[in-house]
């Protein structure tokens, strides 16, 4: 059984979305368990803010049909594949962490490049395992999230609690 960590994102009615994404998971993966949801600034173009949020779970899927499952929630959540990357986003499912792999393929990159560098990735992940060493520098998320720069970029807590979605 294998441990994944993946980052939820919407700017577009984001609570709702959220709440349903956070519904698809448990559906698939029981154990799924939630960081608090967090307001934040859109990243790299001019929008409405987000709501971001991690999620943990066990699976037993390989990546690519983990992959496979989180853009099938992503569709129901109403995103198409071919929206711009950075552009308002209806749902949008990142995997972060899949155990310490470190590997890549079509679609993806373990653990993800940006992971330690974008607030609304590492704040949720550092909140749900900040023990856990990242698997290229080894550095926990916990020391990670308590050395980066949060001046710059605003991160609010807010409805809904995804846990009990």
């Amino acid at each position: 059984m294998s441990r994944a960590f993946v980052a939820l994102g919407s700017s577009i009615e984001p609570a709702a979305r959220m709440a349903a994404a956070a519904r698809a998971l448990k559906a698939h993966f029981p154990d799924a368990r939630f960081s608090a949801c967090y307001r934040n600034t859109a990243f790299g173009f001019d929008g409405a803010d987000f709501l971001n949020a991690v999620v943990e779970f066990s699976t037993t899927l390989p990546v690519p049909e983990l992959l496979g499952v989180l853009h099938a929630i992503e569709a129901q959540c109403g995103r198409a594949r071919n929206d711009p990357k950075w552009a308002p986003r209806a749902m949008d499912l990142d995997l972060l962490l899949y155990d310490e792999l470190v590997a890549s393929g079509p679609g993806y990159t373990l653990p993800r490049p940006d992971l330690s560098d974008r607030i609304y990735m590492l704040g949720p992940l550092a909140e749900l395992a900040p023990q856990r060493a990242h698997p290229v520098t080894g550095q926990r998320f916990g020391a990670l999230w308590a050395a980066f720069p949060r001046a710059a970029q605003a991160m609010t807590p807010t409805p809904p609690d995804l846990n009990a979605a």
